[in-house]
């Protein structure tokens, strides 16, 4: 039995609500159950209740036992002096307020429905299994599990709005060096995310604005920040690259002490960070005021459209200063643009409507609906429990449903896992 549970059961009102007493037998009317608490303090605020046709406006504590409320020492505790009802599982002891009136004690036990509870226990038994209600999954209806997993869609972008929202801050509200810092990290994958993300955070973003008509200098920017130029390079190319962001690095004062450095090894040639570096010097250079394009765009043919760039000549030949290699425009894939659209570009156009008082939610899952799923072992594994839409809406959902609610056992605020207990 976890507390959780009891508090879910109040929150919901199982319990035949009309019949409830306290332990002295007072006959007890839920007027209002109150605002549930996830932090310090009582379980719930500013309830409302009848015991026997006295009003009482106040807190509401839930315990498994009665005898808790002294094992945490409530007792001593101003924040539950206003306790006007004791809710527990299992009633063994009564509990005082300071003028030594007994706090009224409901007592669950002998109102829950034994339904109810066998499914409860069946849902958090510790069988071994990947998720709680892995071999159940299948049985909600798909109206619940659409708008289940819209809800959670809406929440994970929530998620990553308040990401963007820290950036915000930590860049005095400039929206353009935000997306930067986002697109370069999207661009690291999650081998050199981080590194990347550690680059652009080490570069102003003005710079960037100041370069984007020559584009081998952006690129000799990001490289050298990144640390991938060595100097006096028999490459040519390289050494013109080094050369370029020595003047640069003296001109802008740059430092790269706390940048990341990137990985090459487990990474396929078209993920190199040469290649990936050289990829987002040519979105800046062919995309002057890159976030407003992004904001106006509305449909998924024109977000192809704004990431369709390749590399820069040398790259065309090349994955490493070093070898040469056959030649290859290395244009953005529609797969890796999908990555770029689902972690970068829809928080942030959700963040900036949002941040104008605007509601952009229909437009976004609009064309998320008709971005590809995902390709991970998590996706891949709800579906195997039963047939989902295979689109990006749907595997950003599925995550967050895994790591927010499956992991946590947070089943009690999961919509199949609330509708399995009460079936």
């Amino acid at each position: 039995m976890q507390e959780a549970f009891l508090h879910y059961l109040w929150l919901h009102k199982k319990m035949p609500i009309t019949k409830l007493k306290t332990t002295l037998g007072l006959p007890i009317s839920i007027i209002n159950s109150g605002q549930h608490n996830a932090l310090s303090g009582p379980d719930f605020f500013a309830a409302q209740v009848k015991i026997d046709n006295q009003h009482w406006a106040g807190n509401i504590e839930i315990h498994i036992k009665s005898s808790d409320w002294y094992v945490h020492n409530h007792e001593t505790d101003p924040a539950y002096y206003n306790v006007i009802l004791h809710v527990v599982w299992d009633h063994d002891t009564d509990v005082f307020r300071q003028d030594n009136t007994a706090i009224p004690t409901l007592e669950l036990r002998e109102y829950i429905d034994t339904t109810l509870l066998a499914n409860y226990y069946k849902l958090f038994s510790k069988k071994q299994t990947w998720i709680n209600c892995e071999k159940a999954f299948h049985e909600p209806t798909q109206f619940l599990i659409n708008n289940w997993l819209e809800r959670l869609y809406i929440e994970r972008l929530e998620r990553k709005a308040t990401t963007i929202s820290t950036l915000l801050k930590q860049s005095k509200n400039n929206w353009e060096a935000v997306l930067f810092i986002m697109l370069a990290k999207n661009f690291g994958l999650n081998i050199n995310g981080e590194a990347f993300y550690t680059l652009a955070q080490s570069i102003n973003f003005s710079i960037i604005r100041k370069l984007q008509n020559n584009v081998q200098q952006l690129e000799a920017l990001l490289m050298g920040q990144g640390g991938l130029l060595r100097a006096n390079s028999q490459e040519p190319y390289e050494n013109n690259l080094f050369n370029t962001y020595q003047y640069l690095k003296t001109k802008y004062n740059l430092d790269n002490t706390h940048v990341l450095p990137v990985q090459f090894f487990k990474l396929r040639p078209p993920n190199f960070p040469t290649i990936r570096l050289s990829q987002l010097a040519s979105i800046y250079a062919q995309n002057h005021g890159l976030l407003s394009r992004l904001i106006q765009a509305k449909t998924l043919p024109e977000f192809y459209d704004i990431f369709q760039v390749g590399c820069t000549a040398f790259w065309q030949t090349h994955y490493t200063f070093q070898t040469p290699s056959k030649a290859s425009k290395k244009m953005l894939t529609k797969s890796f643009i999908n990555l770029v659209i689902i972690n970068t570009v829809v928080p942030i156009t959700f963040s900036y409507a949002k941040a104008q008082g605007q509601d952009n939610t229909a437009e976004i899952l609009n064309v998320m609906a008709q971005v590809p799923s995902e390709k991970n072992q998590i996706v891949s594994r709800f579906h195997t429990l039963r047939p989902l839409a295979k689109t990006a809406a749907v595997s950003q959902a599925l995550i967050q449903l895994k790591q927010h609610y499956c992991v946590p056992n947070k089943c009690l605020e999961c919509a199949i896992g609330n509708n399995l207990i009460s079936k």
